[in-house]
């Protein structure tokens, strides 16, 4: 029986990939080709139980899809249960408002949208076009990182700068991790009936982080911007800050305004300020034994986090639950703590007894009895959102 979907999640330097039976809801193998483009890149397979690594000679997205199609090849009753493709593509600016199965003209769009997402667009592209040529007659979706935040205002996601920008270039917030969101707003409507109806607040806390509020289970307001760098501090990114710090850095080290910008994407966040690591676990072991700097880093964090929290809940009429997601939203409860700390004007409380025992991977309820607001740990899954997507597609 065809029912299962080959998700594929292709990143600069890396490409992730699952294979989900039972609508979605049985991951039969997944895995990931890491550091790509060097001369050290692998791809590991787990399935039942048990992870292989293979080395790949030439590290390209195509060696790694291929390496997959080679597995399939050996497990056949998993590829003849192949229906469709699923692929994870971050930017799709103002063309892409939801899921689409791919075409030509869709691939020129994704291509189209790479001046906002220069390391993460043209893989998606790559990736697609492998999947082409190796899945020949497989139908194949694209799911957009920046759909969920369409239905944004024109006063939330545009910017005030002139308008000629905005019509000439499409320059506007545009936010990511939209199909986490999505997927957050279903669940919690699951598990908390007619939260659909309310006002909800996310944080998705991981390496990349942002915020999002969901009003009546729409984005209304979100802290990412035209790039993933605008908001929150995160682990390699700064995150918002003044505009003419990128002139300031140029002219002190004497460097172009792309080489300041790139400090502020790969040198600055959680890594810039601690000069330890922009891992939140590594710090949390060092603040463990004393160190200040990875202290002051996840403090940091947390109230910056707590700041764009505040902010995009302006556009909700109640603050009814506020979810935590993500990597770090989902492990970390000391930064969960530290953010709800700083939003006590706002009445979110947490019970702190309940935050330390929250079980690991699983949807939790933290809230303090004194609290307006429910507060959650809800683990995401981007790779169901995709599977889901692709199956109704194919579908119709």
């Amino acid at each position: 029986m065809k029912d299962s979907i080959l998700v594929i999640n292709c990143g600069s330097s890396s490409l992730k990939f699952a294979i989900l039976a039972n609508a979605g809801q049985t991951t039969l193998v997944e895995g990931i080709a890491d550091r790509l483009g060097s001369s050290e890149s692998s791809i590991t397979f787990k399935y039942q139980e048990k992870k292989s690594i293979v080395m790949l000679d030439e590290g390209s997205h195509k060696n790694a899809v291929t390496q997959v199609k080679l597995w399939l090849n050996a497990h056949s009753d998993i590829e003849h249960s192949l229906m469709g493709i699923g692929h994870r593509v971050v930017h799709g600016g103002e063309a892409f408002t939801k899921s689409v199965l791919i075409n030509q003209e869709v691939i020129n769009g994704i291509t189209d949208c790479s001046k906002f997402a220069p390391l993460h667009n043209p893989a998606h592209a790559k990736g697609i076009e492998v999947a082409f040529e190796l899945f020949p007659g497989l139908p194949q979706v694209a799911v957009f990182d920046t759909a969920f935040h369409q239905t944004l205002a024109p006063e939330q996601f545009l910017y005030p700068i002139p308008m000629s920008f905005y019509r000439e270039h499409h320059f506007r917030k545009y936010g990511f991790h939209g199909t986490s969101y999505r997927y957050i707003s279903q669940r919690l409507a699951q598990i908390s009936l007619g939260s659909d109806q309310q006002g909800v607040l996310v944080a998705h806390l991981g390496n990349g982080a942002s915020t999002c509020a969901i009003n009546h289970g729409q984005s209304s307001d979100t802290s990412m911007g035209i790039t993933p760098l605008e908001g929150l501090m995160m682990g390699t990114r700064s995150g918002s800050l003044d505009p003419s710090l990128i002139s300031f850095i140029s002219h002190a080290e004497n460097i172009s305004a792309d080489e300041a910008l790139d400090i502020l994407s790969k040198k600055s966040g959680l890594l810039g300020v601690s000069e330890i690591s922009n891992d939140c676990r590594t710090l949390e072991e060092a603040m463990a034994s004393g160190d200040q700097r990875a202290k002051l880093a996840l403090d940091m964090f947390a109230a910056r986090t707590a700041k764009h929290l505040a902010s995009v809940a302006t556009t909700l009429e109640s603050i009814d639950h506020l979810v935590f997601t993500g990597g770090i939203g989902e492990n970390s409860s000391y930064l969960r703590q530290v953010i709800c700390n700083h939003l006590k004007a706002l009445n979110i409380n947490i019970d702190s007894t309940l935050n330390e025992k929250a079980p690991r991977g699983t949807e939790y309820d933290i809230t303090a009895n004194n609290s307006n607001t429910t507060v959650w740990i809800i683990p995401t899954n981007e790779e169901l959102m995709i599977a889901l997507d692709t199956i109704s597609l194919i579908q119709h």
